[in-house]
């Protein structure tokens, strides 16, 4: 679970930016402060541009949870999760934000902002900012995750 005392990272390319809008307002509304790392219009901008300061700043724990847009959610997860302390989830309907946060404590949400309304941005990003990590067997599964494989 994270905190209103926490600073929420938060950046899109122009096809999430109408979504990120949305979500600053509701998370300001929320009473989580903000650093928003862009775009800040529709025009078109690479999507690595924007993802990679904002992982890297949640990999070196400047911030502790981060939300990243795009179209899909699928670059801009794929960018957030070439760093190791980065476990970015796309999420897209409130059981996989839930068990993003609890099984895999999660802590940077992927939005597709073509497929989803403000509406359900908005209860996808409550439920993973207010959902914490079972711990226990997930423990040993997550510290698994930055290893290379065999």
């Amino acid at each position: 679970m994270f905190g209103k005392n926490e600073i929420i990272a938060i950046g899109c390319d122009h096809a999430g930016y109408e979504l990120k809008e949305l979500l600053v307002s509701a998370l300001r509304e929320w009473g989580y402060e903000l650093k928003d790392f862009g775009t800040f219009s529709e025009e078109s901008v690479d999507y690595p541009d924007v993802v990679h300061p904002l992982a890297s700043a949640v990999n070196e724990g400047i911030y502790h949870v981060g939300i990243v847009i795009c179209g899909s959610g699928n670059g801009v997860a794929m960018v957030a999760n070439k760093y190791p302390n980065v476990r970015a989830a796309l999420c897209w309907k409130p059981e996989i934000a839930e068990l993003a946060r609890r099984h895999n404590n999660a802590n940077i949400l992927a939005l597709p902002g073509r497929f989803l309304s403000g509406t359900e941005a908005a209860e996808l990003t409550k439920l993973f900012l207010t959902t914490g990590f079972d711990g226990g067997r997930h423990v040993r599964r997550v510290n698994k995750i930055p290893n290379k494989p065999c």
